[in-house]
């Protein structure tokens, strides 16, 4: 299981002190181009936070999940 946290920031700066000051130990990437980001392009993203929970082929099998659906869904996948 990975987390990959995408950011659609514009400046370095205040991306790197963001994951900081909010203790964030994943792994985590930014082209720093916004709304224009590659990632945020490729899955349609319209509004953050979005969340995608993908298989190991890269398909997409969960999105937006929060709270206990989330945990329910890593749960049916994890067993």
């Amino acid at each position: 299981f990975t987390v990959l946290g995408v950011s659609l920031d514009k400046g370095k700066e205040e991306w790197v002190k963001a994951i900081a000051d909010d203790k964030l130990t994943w792994t985590h990437v930014s082209d720093l181009k916004y709304w224009d980001n590659a990632a945020a392009k490729l899955y349609k993203v319209q509004s953050i936070p979005a969340n995608f929970l993908l298989d190991k082929e890269g398909r997409i099998i969960g999105r937006d999940l929060r709270g206990p659906a989330l945990e329910a869904k890593l749960a049916e996948v994890l067993k």
